[in-house]
This record gives structure tokens, C-alpha cells and sequence, in this order.
């Protein structure tokens, strides 16, 4: 062992002559470690939200849309669709027929999205049909004899809000009325709840239904027309640019949207929170150096007689100087060290066992995700001891400046 690590490592087991030097060692030693614990848990939260939003968008929606730009719907959809399937690093792709629409069951009602869709394909651009936790999408799939209310999937929180449960009947009314002798009056159909979906994801659960296309045309009086085409690609972070090959295969008329672009603000606070969370928790680190400080002053003080009697023997100011920084420098890897560890742990605990859990009308989502990630820990590491070393340098410098012979004169 080089002789500044023997001497620093000395001087911190050693008994003090003043008890308060040790308790503030202590103190910076718990500081850092709170420090480094905070840190790694507030980024394994943010990571585990963008994680798992990321995860739900993408398992909810598709990589990409494609609709016209005007607005109207696409008419001729099944060539252009057929067309667009064989296109480069496109895998998957389903129609879909979107509108705003009001569900109701009894006196309770919510207002919903309903999605117009061909099972199988929307199998393979959504994963919301295998979400379903109570009930089928089965009857999706099937014709449905003559004069029986078709078939509709809803979300959780939506069939908690209407009171309904599969196998009831509920309403659907469509703003999108008819014009009749006494005015415009709005279309109306029964469905039959057949399966309720949980994604996790609270916008699509309690806003968000289900149905097959053609009684979606039926009901907003769209006969053959889709309002998107949703696909799966086989990079989802080059969305922007193969949804931009998709328009130019589409046509003049159309524009694509990726999951990027329809989700950006919302990634880019997440983001922004987790560069603010970290300069905040950050401050934590900071205060234990200023600890790391006072201490070794405290103990360039208590030892100055002991540094002029090394000094007196031959041992030069530069290693006075070092023996101070890597005491400081022992303070700060033992309290990062104990901070990783104790984070991590938590860290893990908290994802395992879903031990937090949020409210999903504010959150999005049911319970606070955790994702820790190795990388994080090496930064907050290198950051703990650069701060921590930064503030052992005017102690270390003012004990490298101690005179022997000033020292020991009263002795």
C-alpha cells in the first residue's frame, strides 16, 4: 500500500481527539451515500416511466399513420392497402376507422373513441385486442347473424364508468347524425359488450373502443371508408423517415405521423424532468462535500503537529497534499459505494414487487415504474467523487502549507 493511502487510511480509523470531527466524517460519509441512493432511484423512476409509456403507446398504437390530408377518409382503401403492405421495412399494416362517439348504458354514459377495425390485421399493428382481461375479441372475428347487435370491446376504466360488464347491452350514439323531416338527429346502434381491455395505459382505457369495420361504417354512414392505415415497422425509431417513403408511395393527398411525432411533447418533458431531477438530487452530493470540507479542516487542525513531525522526517509537501485527497477521496468511494448498493436495492425492489403505486388519471399510469440502468450508476459515481474530490482540494493544499518549525515551536 503506497504511504499516503496507509497514512489517510490511518487517520480515519484512528480514535479523535475532538469527537466532533468523527461525527461529522460520519455525516459526510451518510450524505454522500443519501446522495448516490437518491440520484439512482429518481433515474431508474424516470427511465422506468419513459420505459413503460414508450412500451404502452407502442403496444396500443401503431409505429405509423398514414390518413389524407384533407380529411375525408380514405376511399379504395383495399388496393392502396395491398400496395403499401410490400413496401420497405413496412411488416404489418391495418385499416381503421376512427370517430368520437357516446356510450352509455342505462343512465351512465362516457364519452369514447371508437376504432373501426379487421381483427387480424389489427392483431398485428396493436396489442390491445390480447389485452383483453374480461370477456373475448373472439365474436370480433365472426360474421354475427342477421338482425343481432354486433360485437364491441371497450376499455377498463370506460366500462367502470358505465357500469358495464360483458355480455350487456350498451349505446352508441354518433354526433355524426341524419337528416330527417324534424332536423338533424344523431345516429344511434346497440352493441353487445363482448370483452373489456386493460393496457395500463389510462387514456386508452377509459376512452378507447373497439369494433368491426364495417359496423363502424355502418354507424357513422361511411360505406367503404377508413380513416387511417396504421403500420409496424421493422425499426420503429427510423418511423419519421420510412413514414416519409410511405406518403411518397401513397401518393399526393396524404401524410404520415409517427409514434414519435404524435407523442414528442410528452417525451421531451420526461426528458427535461430527468435533467431537472438530476441537478436537484444532485445538490444532495454537493452539501456532503461541503462536509468532506469541513472535516479535513477540522483534521488538517487536529493533525498539524503530526503533519510537521512527517514533514520534519523527510516527507515533502506533495505527499501531504495526497495523503489529505485520497482521505477525502476514502470518504467519498465508501459513501458512493454504500449509496449504489443501497439504490440499487431499492431500485429493484420497487420494480419487482410494484411496491408504489399512482393514480392513472394524473400518471397514465397504475403504479411508479422502475428502470435502473448500469450506466446511470457510473455516471452518479464519477460525478460523487469528482465532487467530492474537488472539495478536498484547499484542505489538502492548506495542510501541504504547514511550517515544521512554526508547528512544533511550542511543543
Amino acid at each position: 500500500m503506497r504511504f499516503e493511502l496507509f497514512v489517510a487510511a490511518r487517520y480515519l480509523r484512528a480514535r479523535r481527539r475532538q469527537a466532533v470531527v468523527g461525527l461529522i466524517t460520519a455525516i459526510s460519509v451518510i450524505g454522500v451515500m443519501a446522495g448516490v441512493a437518491s440520484l439512482i432511484i429518481a433515474l431508474a423512476i424516470t427511465n422506468g416511466m419513459r420505459r413503460d409509456l414508450q412500451d404502452r403507446l407502442l403496444g396500443s398504437t401503431a409505429h405509423i399513420e398514414l390518413m389524407r390530408i384533407a380529411g375525408d377518409g380514405i376511399r379504395n382503401w383495399q388496393p392502396l392497402l395491398d400496395k403499401l403492405r410490400h413496401e420497405p421495412h413496412v411488416t404489418a399494416a391495418a385499416p381503421g376507422l376512427y370517430g368520437q362517439v357516446l356510450i352509455s348504458r342505462g343512465p351512465r354514459s362516457g364519452g369514447a373513441l371508437i376504432k373501426g377495425i379487421v381483427p387480424k390485421d389489427e392483431q398485428t399493428v396493436s396489442d390491445l385486442l390480447q389485452a383483453v382481461k374480461d370477456g373475448s375479441s373472439a365474436p370480433l372475428n365472426n360474421v354475427g347473424a342477421p338482425g343481432a347487435w354486433p360485437p364491441i370491446v371497450i376499455g377498463s376504466d370506460l366500462a367502470d364508468t358505465i357500469g358495464a360488464k360483458p355480455g350487456d347491452s350498451i349505446l352508441v350514439t354518433s354526433p355524426q347524425g341524419e337528416l330527417t323531416p324534424l332536423g338533424l338527429v344523431p345516429r344511434y346502434q346497440g352493441f353487445t359488450l363482448v370483452g373489456i381491455f386493460h393496457s395500463g395505459f389510462y387514456q386508452y382505457d377509459s376512452s378507447y373502443a373497439l369494433t368491426r369495420l364495417n359496423d363502424a361504417q355502418r354507424l357513422f354512414s361511411e360505406p367503404d371508408v377508413i380513416s387511417v392505415i396504421s403500420f409496424k415497422v421493422d425499426d420503429m425509431y427510423r418511423a419519421n423517415t420510412i413514414g416519409k417513403q410511405i406518403e411518397q408511395a401513397a401518393g399526393p393527398g396524404f401524410q404520415s405521423k409517427s409514434w414519435m411525432e404524435q407523442n414528442r411533447e410528452l417525451f421531451r418533458a420526461l426528458r427535461l424532468e430527468q435533467i431537472v431531477t438530476f441537478i436537484v438530487i444532485g445538490l444532495i452530493v454537493c452539501v456532503a462535500a461541503l462536509n468532506i470540507l469541513i472535516a479535513l479542516t477540522m483534521m488538517v487542525m487536529e493533525k498539524t503537529r503530526d503533519i510537521a513531525v512527517m514533514m520534519s522526517f523527510g516527507v515533502r509537501a506533495d505527499q501531504v497534499r495526497r495523503i489529505f485527497l485520497m482521505q477525502g477521496l476514502l470518504i467519498s468511494v465508501i459513501g458512493t459505494a454504500l449509496g449504489l448498493v443501497l439504490g440499487y436495492v431499492i431500485a429493484w425492489a420497487g420494480g419487482h414487487y410494484r411496491l408504489f403505486h399512482l393514480s392513472a388519471e394524473v400518471y397514465s399510469l397504475d403504479y411508479l415504474p422502475f428502470a435502473p440502468r448500469i450506466i446511470d450508476g457510473v455516471i452518479v459515481a464519477a460525478v460523487s467523487l469528482a465532487v467530492s474530490l474537488i472539495a478536498t482540494l484547499y484542505p489538502s493544499a492548506s495542510a501541504a502549507r504547514v511550517l515544521p518549525a512554526e508547528a512544533l515551536r511550542y511543543e
